[in-house]
Formats: C-alpha cells, structure tokens, sequence
C-alpha cells in the first residue's frame, strides 16, 4: 500500500499559457487547486473585473 501524501494548497499562483487558453492554477484552502482555462476575452474580463475592486 502506498504512502498517502497530504494535498496541499501551499505555493504560489500560478498563470500560464498553453496554446490559445490561459491556464490559472490557484491554491485552496484545506488543499488542492483551483485550475481554470480561460480565452484572451475572458481573462481581459476578470483583469477589468478585479481592477475594479481592487483598484
């Protein structure tokens, strides 16, 4: 039986581009990752969208 490694949520952001997509890797809390595949216009979108709160 294999040794169970923990999953962590530990490291930094991560923000790729692999072909046309933007690949966004975002640690959790409690472990894991978020992954999320977004186009040029979706990620334009969440830049403006979080520029507005964030200013």
């Amino acid at each position: 039986m294999a040794a169970m490694k923990p999953r962590t949520g530990d490291g930094p952001m991560e923000v790729t581009k692999e072909g046309r997509s933007i690949i966004m890797r975002v640690p959790l809390e409690g472990g894991g990752r978020l992954v999320v595949e977004l186009t040029q216009d979706e990620a334009d979108e969440l830049a403006e969208a979080l520029n507005g709160v964030v200013g």
